[in-house]
């Protein structure tokens, strides 16, 4: 896997703040009609930027944080 993030175009914001998901983004991210995705800032420092999860990966994301900060709290706490 590249360190860098793929590009997968440019996609204009419609006058109600809509946008287009690339139908290549959808087959990657596997997203079909009636998913729900996760809209966040980010990556850090980057104010202008969003990230798109699928709602899955948000759930995978989630456990694999909440792990890391009881692992933190352990550590912290012996």
């Amino acid at each position: 896997m590249s360190e860098f993030p793929k590009f997968y175009g440019k996609v204009p914001v419609g006058t109600k703040g809509q946008i287009v998901i690339p139908a290549e983004v959808r087959r990657t991210m596997k997203i079909k009609p009636g998913d729900s995705v996760i809209i966040m800032s980010g990556p850090p420092h980057q104010e202008r930027s969003i990230t798109i999860l699928h709602e899955e990966e948000f759930g995978k994301f989630l456990k694999f944080f909440e792990e890391h900060v009881a692992n933190l709290k352990k550590a912290v706490t012996r």
